[in-house]
């Protein structure tokens, strides 16, 4: 199979689908991989680490996308690049498709691509193979944020996250205790932070007082909870996320009332279409916003700017469904690899993923609709 490797276009993604030993092990398999220019730079990835891998180096983004049955990216794929796609071709990225254009996924459906979502991969037993490592970075990236964003130079509070002796430290609370939500709130809780996480799954929570040794306070996330919580936060970050469905809202605009003036919010659910209604993407150059007074960090390739770590775990944890659907064909793969096939979002001009069907309300690409 010919398997074809862009750079990124995104801002601040440093990021590359395949490291260079990933390739090799798909050309001793007999494929043929093209990797753009420079696509692995940002990761510490040369071009002549690839070409002593076995792959070849392509000097176009068009080039890029056109020479290979599966493309295989980071980013979900911008309007100019969809436009790229052919028929009949496989192009796997974490897509998150809830929160995109609907233009967009037009675009796809009427490309007539093969559209798997890393973030949609999906074992029997619920768990993310591709999402997960992604996610423990993200999360164990969050004290070091939160720290930023609470210094004064950053419009923040003036708080050190942990305090010093007969000083109290940070108060964070964390809604969501999945993969970032744990995490993030093991790492500030090791950083010396006061840290209150709230989820509606009891076996989540009791998992995490688990692991935290109690260092992390547990709550139900009723809602009479999170309004009494984020009243005292320093730091909210919301990390909830059901596999290809939209961020449920949790923090309405009037709930910025409650919180203390230069609160910041953390929006890890950004990625999804954001869990609070005063959420909407930023980047990393621009990272936050203020409304009402509450500072909102809301980057969705927060991994991006750690690129050679990221690329790594999104290389290993991909590797696999490369492999499946090279070796074996996609039909093939598919029948093998359920949690490939839950990865489907878009196939032969259809929406396939339940939550993008209950989400749009049509599966064909001669809709109308958006």
């Amino acid at each position: 199979m010919d398997i074809c490797i862009p750079k990124e276009r995104r801002p601040a993604e440093y990021r590359v689908a395949l490291t260079p030993a990933a390739v090799r092990q798909l050309v001793d398999r007999g494929h043929r991989v093209f990797v753009e220019r420079g696509a692995g730079e940002g990761s510490g990835f040369l071009d002549q680490h690839y070409l002593d891998a076995g792959a070849t180096v392509v000097y176009s983004h068009e080039e890029a996308f056109r020479r290979g049955d599966l493309v295989v990216k980071v980013a979900r794929p911008l309007q100019q690049e969809i436009d790229l796609l052919t028929e009949g071709q496989i192009l796997m990225a974490f897509m998150h498709l809830a929160s995109a254009h609907p233009n967009k996924v037009q675009a796809l459906l009427e490309r007539e691509v093969t559209v798997i979502g890393f973030e949609t991969i999906q074992e029997d037993d619920g768990y993310l193979p591709v999402l997960h490592p992604i996610s423990m970075m993200a999360g164990r990236m969050a004290p070091h944020i939160a720290s930023r964003l609470l210094r004064n130079d950053a419009g923040g509070k003036g708080i050190l996250l942990g305090g010093v002796p007969g000083v109290a430290p940070a108060e964070v609370v964390i809604i969501g205790t999945g993969t970032v939500g744990s995490e993030a709130a093991l790492a500030f809780a090791y950083a010396g932070a006061s840290v209150y996480a709230l989820d509606v799954n009891p076996r989540a929570l009791e998992r995490l007082e688990h692991y935290s040794d109690r260092r992390v306070v547990t709550l139900s996330a009723t809602r009479h909870n999170i309004r009494k919580v984020i009243q005292f936060a320093d730091v909210v970050m919301l990390a909830v996320y059901k596999p290809g469905y939209r961020a449920p809202i949790i923090i309405t605009r009037d709930m910025l009332a409650l919180m203390r003036p230069r609160t910041v919010i953390m929006d890890y659910s950004i990625d999804q279409g954001g869990a609070t209604e005063t959420s909407r993407p930023t980047s990393h150059d621009m990272p936050t916003y203020v409304v009402d007074g509450i500072i909102h960090y809301c980057v969705p390739n927060i991994t991006g700017v750690v690129g050679r770590t990221a690329t790594h775990a999104i290389s290993n944890a991909v590797l696999p469904f490369v492999c499946a659907i090279a070796n074996e064909g996609l039909e093939n793969a598919l029948k093998q690899h359920p949690a490939l096939a839950r990865g489907i979002n878009v196939q032969h001009g259809e929406i396939v993923h339940p939550a993008l069907k209950e989400l749009y309300g049509h599966t064909h690409a001669t809709d109308e609709r958006g």
